[in-house]
């Protein structure tokens, strides 16, 4: 079931202000629906001392999109997720905006609330690549989250 745009309006603007770290860096969530989002992590705000995207801008780019698919694609009541792992690889230096896509599929994201519903708890993962804005792989990702049921 897709979202209106009034639910993708609050859902970009909620996780573009997650909390004040996320405003600094100025991310954008550029698209979102239920199982996708589409991030940018714009370079001037996240330049470090050798001119090149900073480390921990990149991994905070790979890790929001858990965040904004949660938003978009599972009941808020009833459910909340964690990072139970995540790694990065960085392949180049980032010298332009970064950008991120995540889709998670409609069976996926039933699997995920029918065994959260079930055993209180259930593990999800994906692995990303972040993208400058020529296209090229800067970095890539394996993220674990688990959704887990509020009261369980």
């Amino acid at each position: 079931m897709a979202l209106t745009e009034e639910q993708k309006n609050l859902i970009k603007l909620a996780s573009d202000k997650t909390f004040p770290f996320v405003e600094r860096c100025e991310v954008q969530t550029l698209d979102v629906d239920r199982g996708y989002c589409k991030m940018l992590m714009p370079f001037k705000p996240n330049i470090n001392h050798v001119g090149i995207m900073y480390a921990g801008a990149l991994y905070t780019i790979a890790e929001l999109p858990g965040g904004t698919i949660y938003l978009a694609s599972f009941d808020t009541r009833k459910f909340y997720p964690i990072v139970k792992d995540m790694s990065i690889r960085f392949r180049r230096p980032a010298t332009t905006d970064v950008t991120v896509e995540v889709t998670l599929s409609e069976e996926e994201i039933q699997r995920i609330e029918s065994t959260t519903e079930e055993v209180g708890k259930c593990d999800f993962e994906w692995d990303v690549e972040l993208k400058d804005a020529n296209g090229e792989v800067v970095a890539i990702s394996h993220n674990v989250y688990q959704m887990r049921k509020i009261g369980a």
